[in-house]
């Protein structure tokens, strides 16, 4: 089995591709996600694991790194 993402640009086209499903040659499902949108919802889901303290000492860390302090 092998899955093709389809451009529908006639109409006639639309009904052929009905036939076919209802003739079960092909499956037609409508996908509605966005794979980017996925990928975003996946990472604004995970909580932060680290404390405003420990986010505290490390800018300070790499400020004193930097500025030779």
């Amino acid at each position: 089995m092998s899955t093709l993402n389809i451009e529908i640009l006639n109409p006639k086209a639309k009904k052929l591709l009905q036939d076919l499903a209802e003739l079960r040659l092909i499956s037609i499902s409508e996908k509605t996600s966005n794979p980017f949108m996925d990928v975003v919802k996946k990472l604004r889901s995970k909580k932060a694991t680290i404390s405003l303290a420990e986010i505290t000492k490390e800018v300070e860390a790499v400020r004193t790194k930097r500025y030779g302090k």
